[in-house]
């Protein structure tokens, strides 16, 4: 029933509700332990385990020993991650807003098997750090700064550029505003399972005109915000997928069919033990959508599946997508051979295993 698309549907509902709960009631965040049987915790500057099923606490890092050499008091944490061995945690600081949430700051870095605290990216612009992540073999930390993504070897603190020509409108490894807004997408980029390269989004915003909001808030005189913003009927941002090697910093584009500037790029992300990307792909309308599979060391895609809606074609979204960490990313099943996809292509949204084979959903 297509009428059923101009409601708000169950899922959007949840999101909503999601959003009310973490914001609003300060729920802290949660990971689990790599064996399941406990989960790591911030309170009050310092990181704690509850074990299960009595919730026996640890606390696994301390005040002093979340406080820099050079300061009296332990880091405000607003985010941690751990490398895939849980030997190692990223921890988020001094964080900045950017449109909506505050995903700019700085990141350190704690080491459980040397006891050492050191941040990370320190020649680069203070709270100017993105997304920071392990790679999958914990011994890199890819980031984004001022647009540019940033390679740094954990052992040794060596930074290295892997884009060098970003600025205010030409953008790696995040987003513009209308990709946040309309598709939930702010992390740009994503490591290979070997931990070789990176797949990341390039946005082109340079011909998008300026819209000028009023900042009449800060001060007592209203200043302009100039944003790139493009208006109904203007050509939106150009957007590419491409892979860059961490040994040359040398970028692969992916040959996606269709115009850059009338396309949208919503999804992507590397197939799990594979070099190849499974790519998303939204037309301006918003009402068909492509999925292809690209081989990242060569550039070439192949298209996989298709759908196509009157109205629109909904963007299958699971989790918090106000969650700091959030990511739009396909769910795999079938030992990564199939994914899983709602669909409103009859009238109702059902569920489907898509087969990245070629097989039958």
């Amino acid at each position: 029933m297509k009428n059923v698309k101009k409601s708000f549907n169950i899922f959007k509902i949840l999101a909503f509700i999601c959003f009310l709960f973490f914001n609003f009631n300060g729920e802290a965040q949660v990971n689990w332990t790599n064996d399941g049987d406990s989960y790591y915790k911030l309170e009050k500057n310092q990181l704690l385990t509850y074990t299960l099923p009595n919730h026996d606490t640890k606390t696994v890092i301390t005040k002093e020993q979340l406080t820099p050499a050079d300061t009296s008091e332990p880091l405000n944490v607003a985010h941690f991650s751990f490398s895939s061995d849980q030997q190692k945690v990223l921890l988020f600081t001094n964080t900045k807003k950017v449109w909506r949430l505050n995903t700019k700051g700085d990141y350190w870095v704690f080491n459980f098997k040397t006891n050492t605290l050191r941040q990370i990216g320190k020649s680069l612009p203070p709270s100017s750090l993105m997304f920071a992540k392990f790679s999958p073999d914990g011994n890199t930390i890819a980031y984004v700064s001022n647009n540019n993504i940033y390679a740094e070897e954990d052992a040794s603190g060596n930074i290295k550029p892997l884009t060098t020509n970003g600025t205010v409108s030409l953008i790696n490894g995040t987003f513009d505003w209308a990709y946040e807004e309309e598709f939930a997408c702010r992390d740009g980029f994503r490591w290979s399972p070997d931990s070789k390269s990176i797949a990341y989004w390039q946005i082109d915003a340079s011909d998008i005109k300026k819209f000028y909001m009023i900042n009449n808030t800060d001060s007592i005189y209203s200043q302009l915000v100039p944003l790139e913003y493009p208006k109904v009927g203007e050509t939106p941002s150009a957007c590419k997928v491409g892979v860059v090697t961490i040994s040359d910093a040398k970028t692969t584009w992916m040959d996606v069919p269709g115009d850059v500037s009338q396309n949208y790029l919503v999804r992507m992300e590397f197939i799990p033990s594979t070099n190849n990307l499974l790519i998303q792909q939204l037309n301006r309308k918003q009402n068909q959508s492509k999925l292809y599979i690209a081989e990242a060391l060569k550039g070439t895609t192949n298209s996989i599946y298709e759908e196509s809606d009157e109205a629109w074609v909904d963007l299958f979204q699971l989790g918090n997508s106000y969650a700091i960490d959030y990511t739009n990313n396909f769910n795999f099943l079938n030992e990564n051979k199939s994914i899983l996809w709602a669909s409103e292509k009859d009238g109702w949204r059902h569920l489907y295993q898509v087969s990245l084979e070629g097989k039958p959903e």
